[in-house]
């Protein structure tokens, strides 16, 4: 049986995806469900290279069992010419112990990112990384329209999961609104997979 917390699920290079981690875990905390906050391994461009199991700084790494046993996922990555991050795409590449035992199957996850520009490929890096999740029986969890932010919002956003753009030379604060559709989409991830533990 799964333990009752939700798994928040990052990459980041210049701390944007991190800061919509977090802001995806206050929305699963208001809606009083536990969250793990955890991070992916960078891949080494030195293919022999090792790294410490636990990072200097910063967020901890996240283990097969934080995996297996959350109750729901948010998964999110910067944006590389339209497709999540390659340390994301290596994290899920070595799941396969988590798909024949099926302990994905039937939990909510939702995906969420941040790109350079508005036309960055937001979106696709979000399908790309609904593709593993799909595959191992998860049940996708978008952002309504219901959030009147979604229709306002000249930067981050999309039914698909939350983005934010940070500009090509990352000169843009998260806005307002990129920030409270992240806090929508934990609470709406939050829900659902209390109402699914029911």
């Amino acid at each position: 049986m799964s333990e009752h917390y939700i798994l928040v699920l990052y990459d980041t290079n210049q701390n944007r995806t991190k800061e919509l981690a977090y802001a995806i875990a206050e929305g699963i905390m208001n809606a009083g469900v536990s969250v793990k906050t955890r991070r992916v391994p960078k891949v080494s461009a030195r293919t022999e290279q090792l790294d410490p199991s636990i990072p200097d700084d910063g967020d901890l790494y996240c283990t097969a069992d934080e995996l297996s046993g959350c109750m729901g996922l948010a998964v999110g990555s910067p944006t590389h010419f339209g497709n999540m991050s390659a340390s994301m795409k290596y994290f899920w590449d070595n799941t396969v112990t988590q798909w024949l035992s099926g302990r994905l199957q039937g939990k909510p996850a939702c995906v969420f990112s941040s790109t350079g520009t508005l036309h960055g490929g937001n979106e696709a890096t979000l399908l790309s990384m609904m593709i593993p999740l799909l595959h191992h029986g998860m049940l996708m969890v978008g952002l309504p329209y219901a959030h009147a932010e979604l229709s306002r919002t000249t930067r981050g956003g999309t039914p698909y999961g939350v983005t934010s753009v940070v500009g090509s030379s990352h000169e843009f604060a998260m806005t307002a609104d990129e920030r409270v559709l992240a806090i929508h989409q934990g609470e709406r991830l939050a829900c659902i997979a209390q109402k699914l533990i029911d």
